[in-house]
C-alpha cells in the first residue's frame, strides 16, 4: 500500500466518524450561544415588566453647598439600588441590578438636568437629593429623547456621538474636583471655586434652535465581590511599590552549610537582602508615584459604579455644525492627568469611520457610518451599555469621580442664563393650617 492510499483511507475514516458522531459535538458547540440568548431573553422579559420614572432636577438659584455635597448624594444612591440577584433570580427570572441614568441635555440652548430611576426608588432618591440640596426642585417629566424623530440620522437630522473609555486601567482615577480648587486663605472665595463643569454648560448654552447636545452617565452600583476593583487596585499599588511576596527561608543542615562555606565561601545574597530591607518601600518612591498610590487608595475606599459615559450632538441639517463637539472633547480632556488617568472615545462606537488601504472596502464607509449612528442613538435612548447586547465598554468610577462629572454648579461659576433654576425657596405649610379629615 503506497502512502497516497494510506492517507486517503485515513481521511475517509475521519470523515465517516464525523458523519456518524457529529451530533455529539453539537451541544458542546452551541452551549455558550444558548446561554447567551437564554439570558438575553429572560432579561428582556423581566425588564419589560419594570416601571421607571424620569425626573428633572432644577437646581437652586444659588448653590451654596460645596461640590462634596453631591458626592454624599452619590454615596446614598449607591446603597439605594445595590442588590445583585442570586443565581436563580439571574438565570430563571432574568433579574438584573437596577442602574441610574444621570443626563445633561441642551435643547436649543436650554440646559436641563435629568435622572432616570426605577419608580419604586423615587422617594428614596428624592430624599437623598433633598438632604443635601433642600432648595432644589424635582419633578416628573417626559423623556426628552422622544421629542425628536426616532429614525435619526435621516434626510432632515444628523448626529455625532461617542462612548468613552479610560486611557489606562480603570482602577487609576481621573483628575477629580478637589484638584480644581486652590485652598489658600489669600485667594477670594470666587477664585477658589473653579468648577470643571462650567465651560461645558457655557458651550451648551450657545446651542441654536434645532441643535441639541446630550450627555449620559449610566451608573450601576457594584461591589468588590462582583468586579474585584479593590483587589485590582491593591495589586497596582503593590506593583508600583515593588512589593513581592516573601519566600519562606530554606533551612539547611549545619554540616551542609559548613561544607558550602568551606569550599564555596559565604554568599553575599543574604547581606544584600538585609541591606535593602533597611529602607521602607515608600522612601524609594518619587513624589509622583506617591500621589498615584494615594489616588488609587482613595478610589478603592469609596463606593463604586460600573459606568457608561457617552454624548450625542444632534441637529437639523440646516444648522448642524460638527465643530460644536469640540466643547465636549474639551470637557472630558480636562480630567486627564499624566500620572493618573483620562478619557478617550471608544473607537468601535465613535461615529467616524477611517479609510483603509483595501479600496473596495471603502465603498461601504457610508453604510458603516450610518449603522454606527443608528446604534449609538439606540443605545442612548434605551440606556444600555456601549457593546449591548454583549458585555463590555463600561468603566469603574467611584462616587468622587461621578460627582466631578455630574453636579449642580453655582451661579458664580456657571452664570449661563439658560440653566433653569429655582428662583424661590420652598416653604413648609403653617402648622395651624386646618387639614380635611
Amino acid at each position: 500500500m503506497d502512502s497516497y492510499t494510506l492517507i486517503f483511507n485515513i481521511l475517509n475514516t475521519i470523515l465517516d466518524v464525523i458523519k456518524t458522531w457529529w451530533w455529539v459535538l453539537l451541544p458542546i458547540i452551541l452551549w455558550c450561544p444558548f446561554l447567551f440568548f437564554w439570558l438575553w431573553w429572560r432579561r428582556e422579559l423581566w425588564i419589560s415588566k419594570q416601571k421607571f420614572v424620569f425626573l428633572e432636577l432644577r437646581i437652586p438659584k444659588d448653590v451654596l453647598r460645596p461640590i462634596k455635597a453631591m458626592e454624599q448624594v452619590f454615596c446614598s444612591l449607591w446603597g439605594i439600588l445595590y442588590g445583585p440577584p442570586d443565581p436563580l433570580e439571574k438565570w430563571l427570572d432574568g433579574e438584573v441590578s437596577f442602574s441610574y441614568s444621570f443626563e445633561v441635555a441642551s435643547i436649543g440652548g436650554k440646559i436641563h438636568f435629568y435622572i432616570k430611576i426605577p419608580e419604586a426608588s423615587r422617594n428614596a432618591v428624592e430624599a437623598a437629593v433633598y438632604s443635601q440640596y433642600p432648595d432644589a426642585e424635582i419633578t416628573v417629566t417626559d423623556d426628552y429623547t422622544k421629542n425628536i424623530p426616532q429614525d435619526i440620522p435621516n434626510k432632515d437630522w444628523d448626529l455625532y456621538g461617542a462612548d468613552y473609555q479610560m486611557i489606562e486601567k480603570d482602577i487609576y482615577p481621573i483628575k477629580t474636583y478637589p484638584k480644581f480648587f486652590e485652598e489658600k486663605p489669600d485667594i477670594a472665595k470666587e477664585e477658589k471655586r473653579i468648577d470643571p463643569i462650567s465651560n461645558l454648560l457655557e458651550g451648551m448654552a450657545k446651542m441654536k434652535p434645532g441643535e441639541q447636545i446630550w450627555l449620559q452617565f449610566i451608573c450601576l452600583p457594584v461591589a468588590n465581590s462582583e468586579d474585584n476593583y479593590v483587589d485590582r487596585g491593591k495589586a497596582v499599588v503593590n506593583e508600583i511599590m515593588k512589593r513581592t511576596s516573601k519566600e519562606k527561608p530554606s533551612y539547611k543542615p549545619i554540616l551542609l552549610e559548613a561544607f558550602e562555606g568551606l569550599f564555596f565561601g559565604v554568599r553575599e545574597e543574604g547581606k544584600k537582602e538585609s541591606a535593602s530591607q533597611l529602607f521602607e518601600p515608600d522612601i524609594m518612591l518619587s513624589p509622583g508615584e506617591k500621589d498615584t498610590i494615594k489616588a488609587i487608595e482613595n478610589k478603592i475606599s469609596k463606593p463604586a459604579f460600573s459606568a457608561t459615559v457617552r454624548f450625542l450632538y444632534l441637529g437639523k441639517k440646516n444648522v448642524f455644525f460638527k465643530p460644536q463637539i469640540q466643547n465636549i472633547f474639551s470637557f472630558f480632556s480636562q480630567f486627564s492627568a499624566n500620572n493618573l488617568n483620562g478619557f478617550k472615545p471608544i473607537a468601535e462606537t465613535k461615529t467616524k469611520v477611517k479609510k483603509i488601504w483595501f479600496i473596495p472596502w471603502n465603498w461601504l464607509i457610508p453604510r458603516r457610518l450610518y449603522v454606527r449612528k443608528r446604534r449609538i442613538f439606540r443605545n442612548y435612548i434605551k440606556r444600555v451599555s456601549p457593546m449591548f447586547p454583549r458585555s463590555g465598554g463600561t468603566i469603574i468610577l467611584d462616587a468622587e469621580e461621578m460627582t466631578t462629572l455630574f453636579h449642580f454648579p453655582g451661579r458664580v461659576v456657571a452664570p449661563a442664563p439658560f440653566i433653569p433654576r429655582v428662583e424661590s425657596k420652598r416653604g413648609e405649610a403653617p402648622p395651624e393650617l386646618p387639614v380635611e379629615e
